[in-house]
């Protein structure tokens, strides 16, 4: 039975800006993917990701086209090899998979035969800035449990020790985002290092992170722009200890949770990631982070506002969806 498809773009205000080494925002540009047989509505959320060349209207081009083959009969299998892996797929992946939810009156996890989804503990995340705005940043949040902080420019090792003052007890997690080079990494390691983070995601640019190979790492790395799907996990290894997983690169939940299991077979741990987004995007990755060692989910914590029904935050605890937002 084929479904009417709709696409549409939203704009979400971030509560401030958000700063990676790549640049700032202030707002998250979302494009939803709905689904509709008749009876039931089928939702999913992607954020078009700049750094592999996506754009906002690309993307909902991109689904768009697949309008005629979704009236035809399309479903959440034949998706994966009529689309590449990128964040398009993952909205009407997701979309699909809310979709057969709500038409047999099964939550998603039982559908995929997982077992029931538990609240999880986040990260938040500290986004780039001085030293000192990061440190102010890290004592507000000094209670959380599991802190990310965003590094990749001059001075990183007077922001990691900043942060590590402001916040002394929580975990520490630090993504640099391309940010350092092969000259820099040593030292930004062992500032790292010393500060007791206990996982550094993305150090060198992707296409320079051979030089992981050739060195010994002071504590786990992780690979997240140069991990994409389930095809991109066989070359990381040697050069990476763990793997970021994100619905809007590897196409949604379908193809996540088979990389999920192929990244435990090659003996990284998973991180299960996450775009600045609504409670909608983050909602199927909620099902992903079951089995990962580390989860950012956090990106509704950094809009100034979620969409009704969001995700439930407590604390550091990131509950399960309800079906009234997805699954």
């Amino acid at each position: 039975m084929g479904s009417s498809l709709s696409v549409r773009i939203e704009r979400w205000p971030i509560a401030g800006s958000f700063t990676i080494s790549r640049g700032a925002k202030t707002e998250a540009v979302v494009v939803v993917a709905e689904l509709f047989d008749g009876t039931h509505r089928g939702r999913g959320e992607c954020v078009p990701y700049a750094r592999y060349g996506e754009t906002v209207e690309g993307v909902v081009v991109a689904i768009e086209a697949l309008a005629a083959e979704v009236a035809g009969g399309l479903d959440r299998m034949r998706l994966q090899s009529v689309m590449v892996p990128g964040a398009a797929r993952n909205a009407l992946d997701c979309a699909f998979w809310d979709l057969e939810a709500k038409r047999a009156g099964r939550p998603v996890h039982a559908l995929a035969e997982l077992p029931p989804p538990k609240a999880l503990t986040t990260a938040y995340t500290i986004s780039l800035a001085t030293p000192e705005g990061m440190a102010q940043a890290a004592a507000a949040a000094r209670d959380r449990a599991l802190l990310k902080v965003k590094l990749g420019s001059a001075d990183d090792p007077a922001r990691i020790a900043a942060v590590r003052i402001a916040a002394p007890h929580a975990e520490l997690i630090v993504d640099a985002n391309e940010g350092w080079t092969p000259d820099t990494l040593a030292a930004n390691l062992a500032a790292c290092a010393r500060a007791g983070v206990t996982l550094v995601e993305q150090p060198l640019p992707a296409d320079r992170d051979d030089a992981l190979a050739h060195m010994a790492r002071p504590l786990p790395v992780c690979a997240d722009e140069s991990v994409h799907a389930t095809a991109s996990l066989a070359a990381l290894v040697g050069r990476y200890d763990a793997v970021n997983i994100k619905l809007d690169k590897t196409g949604g939940l379908t193809e996540a949770l088979a990389m999920a299991t192929q990244a435990d077979r090659l003996g990284f741990t998973c991180m299960a990631g996450c775009m600045v987004a609504t409670s909608l995007a983050m909602a199927p990755a909620v099902l992903l982070a079951q089995h990962a060692s580390v989860v950012d989910l956090d990106g509704p914590l950094l809009l100034a506002r979620d969409r009704p029904d969001g995700l439930r935050y407590e604390g550091s605890l990131v509950h399960p969806p309800t079906p009234a937002l997805w699954g």
